[in-house]
């Protein structure tokens, strides 16, 4: 069932990729892009479905319900592993995301990352201006601080400490900074190894996997980027019991 899963996520996602890359040609960007997010987001949140339904997944994301109809948000939550983005994405249809720039050419995602105008890591000041842009038209923004997974620490093989955060980045806090947009911390508590760092994809992990999201303190773009960088940082860390073990080991 875990394998049958990892190979029907593999073709829902060249089944959307490859028209994607086609209306990404044909459609004018205010067309196209919110097609886009939706599109990720409505499968994203159909795989999770059958998940769910399979008994592999045991999740609980309703915390990000509350944030479906607001505008122009940066939501930044701690990165345990390569499924965060699919689960926060999946409960908001009108998200951005701050994405590698190797995803651009993946045949399996690149078409629906360029026609839902996420935005690509590799020039920084492109990012920052269009990660802004993007916020200023009502868009939500995806960004993880720490830029990549949270690094192993203690109960890291039993899977029921969920990481502490890694060194953050203040490339949101610019961002924020420039477009004028509130910050929203979210808290990822996961209690399995799996694609955290070092997992490969295909190694199956205990079953199933359980994992919950809660909406932590929310912040102002107020005062220098480092100061808001680090209040986030500061928030994040503190609102992970298992990760403040982890600090203090």
């Amino acid at each position: 069932m875990f394998y049958g899963l990892l190979l029907l996520f593999a073709v829902m996602c060249l089944l959307w990729s490859l028209p994607a890359a086609l209306l990404h040609r044909l459609l004018p960007a205010s067309a196209g892009r919110p097609l886009g997010q939706w599109g990720i987001s409505r499968g994203f949140r159909l795989f999770l479905g059958a998940m769910r339904l399979t008994g592999v997944l045991r999740c609980d994301l309703s915390a990000l319900d509350a944030l479906r109809g607001e505008r122009g948000l940066i939501i930044t939550p701690n990165h345990p592993s390569m499924l965060d983005a699919v689960l926060v994405t999946s409960r908001l249809p009108r998200v951005v995301c701050i994405t590698k720039a190797s995803l651009w050419d993946n045949p399996l995602l690149g078409g629906g990352v360029r026609l839902a105008g996420y935005v690509r890591n590799d020039a920084t000041q492109r990012m920052i201006r269009d990660a802004a842009a993007a916020l200023q038209e009502g868009r939500q923004l995806l960004i993880f601080p720490e830029a990549t997974r949270s690094p192993p620490g203690a109960g890291e093989d039993a899977g029921l400490v969920t990481p502490a955060p890694g060194p953050f980045s203040r490339s949101f806090a610019v961002i924020a900074r420039r477009a004028g947009a509130p910050v929203q911390t979210v808290v990822i508590e996961s209690e399995t190894p799996y694609l955290r760092k070092g997992w490969p994809v295909l190694r199956r992990p205990p079953l199933p996997l359980r994992c919950r999201v809660r909406l932590g303190p929310r912040f102002l773009p107020d005062g220098r980027a480092e100061e808001l960088c680090g209040a986030v940082e500061c928030c994040l860390r503190q609102s992970l019991p298992g990760a403040r073990r982890q600090d203090m080991a």
